[in-house]
């Protein structure tokens, strides 16, 4: 089979397409034939060594696949052979095929193509876990999403809204503004024409922003800082940007402010300890609401183009060079 193959860290002329053996089913899991991988920022940075899922060379990157169920370990129950699914990934979604963990597989209704099912193991599914499990989202909220043109910012505008919120995102160029629209959000911040704090202070008569959805990191943060509403959430997603911010403890205090970190791999057994027993059932449970909400049209993931398995390098160029709206993928036949 065809993957693509990381030889070593942050050398782009190491990582190239290959023919390798087709990986063997363990115990517990699936064999998926891969339609479409989603590419992401963190792929950038698993590839170059810096993620936190670190992944020893020689491996295949790749995260969030969907495709057909070719082959089920003995022990498998929630999928059979020619179901359609969505999967998780540790790593190795760049491929014609991979093996997944049963835990992270999930049956696709009809309605929900390939494409669109790639956004959810990851992308939805940690604005899903963001908003309803650890920020606690209420019907009536204000919900702020920085970096809102990318995957995961377009994936948090329409579950907040699918939850009751009222958004707020904010991007930087006319057509990923235009995307904020088209995706639900009802106040609109261009971060070219002033200072963010004070538009979303503006626009919540100097409350504030009850919820904070932050993939960016850096400036973004300490901006929302200054805009957070008494007894919000701020919920760093991410670093974008590059730069890790602090938290002033000062600003926690006097604001009566929550930080909340969230890693999606704990709820699905990447993280260092075990999930809590009825992790998995609270998970599909998630991507039941999540997949009904898509089959409803109040879920639109977008993908602002594809390529094939050989244009991994442009994929992972166009997320670089911060051009993209939504996701791009790579699709395999």
């Amino acid at each position: 089979m065809r993957a693509v193959v990381c030889q070593s860290f942050d050398d782009p002329s190491a990582t190239s397409v290959e023919e390798v053996e087709s990986p063997p089913l363990r115990a517990g899991c699936v064999r998926v034939k891969v339609h479409v991988a989603g590419v992401s920022f963190a792929n950038l940075l698993v590839l170059k060594g810096t993620h936190q899922n670190r992944a020893e060379p020689p491996f295949t990157p790749g995260t969030e696949v969907a495709g057909v169920v070719l082959e089920c370990a003995a022990d498998v129950t929630h999928v059979q052979v020619g179901d359609r699914v969505a999967a998780g990934v540790r790593s190795g979604g760049y491929a014609d095929e991979v093996i997944v963990p049963e835990c992270t597989v999930y049956r696709l209704p009809a309605q929900v193509s390939f494409l669109q099912a790639v956004h959810f193991p990851t992308i939805y599914a940690t604005a899903y876990a963001a908003f309803a499990w650890r920020a606690h989202l209420q019907p009536g909220e204000t919900v702020l999403v920085l970096g809102a043109a990318g995957g995961s910012g377009l994936a948090a505008i329409e579950v907040a809204r699918c939850l009751g919120a009222r958004v707020l995102a904010v991007a930087g160029t006319d057509e990923k503004l235009d995307a904020l629209r088209r995706h639900g959000a009802q106040v609109l911040i261009d971060r070219r024409t002033g200072s963010v704090s004070h538009s979303v202070l503006a626009a919540t008569d100097g409350r504030g922003a009850d919820v904070i959805f932050d993939p960016v990191g850096g400036e973004a943060f300490r901006e929302a800082m200054r805009c957070i509403a008494p007894d919000g959430r701020i919920i760093p997603m991410g670093f974008a940007s590059g730069d890790i911010p602090s938290v002033p403890a000062n600003i926690a205090l006097v604001k009566n402010i929550t930080v909340i970190g969230l890693y999606w791999g704990h709820y699905v057994g990447w993280g260092r300890v075990p999930p809590v027993p009825g992790t998995d059932l609270k998970v599909r449970a998630a991507f039941e609401a999540m997949f009904d909400w898509c089959v409803q049209g109040r879920l639109n993931p977008e993908t602002w183009r594809t390529w094939p398995l050989d244009g991994f390098r442009e994929a992972l160029h166009a997320i670089a060079s911060r051009e993209v709206i939504g996701r791009v993928a790579l699709t395999l036949r």
